[in-house]
């Protein structure tokens, strides 16, 4: 087994996103990143999308989801202590990765600047690596 460090960010509203991921990698770091926020991720657990929507908006349509499947106490939180439980209903993670994938497709890493792949995410990565000790 190699040792690697991830470290996992989203960008929210911040100037220097792009600049963290770059020296990230120029550290030799294992990136994982969102743009806009980390609910993307979360929402793909449930839904595809490729629209670009502020971070508040990918709160909102977690909310409906959470509440439409009465997940944790109906409304999203981004503190749930079982959260990869409750995004895993219904088989979510398999599906957050593939739709992921098939998100950053089209996304060319040493061409593209990951401020402007909006929305993205490349938690998949991280996640696949770690599903091989959760799934055992």
């Amino acid at each position: 087994m190699s040792n690697k460090v991830w470290v996992v960010f989203d960008r929210d509203d911040f100037d220097d996103f792009d600049q963290a991921v770059q020296e990230g990698v120029e550290r030799g770091y294992q990136i994982a990143w969102s743009n806009q926020s980390f609910e993307y991720w979360l929402y793909l657990h449930f839904h595809y999308s490729d629209a670009a929507l502020h971070r508040e908006e990918w709160k909102r349509k977690l909310d409906e989801i959470f509440e439409r499947y009465q997940l944790g106490d109906g409304t999203y939180r981004k503190n749930y202590e079982n959260i990869y439980q409750l995004v895993d209903s219904f088989d979510g993670v398999s599906t957050a990765v593939k739709y992921a994938r098939s998100r950053m497709v089209e996304y060319e890493e040493r061409s593209c600047r990951p401020s402007s792949y909006d929305p993205g995410t490349t938690v998949y990565l991280l996640v696949e690596q770690l599903k091989k000790y959760l799934d055992e």
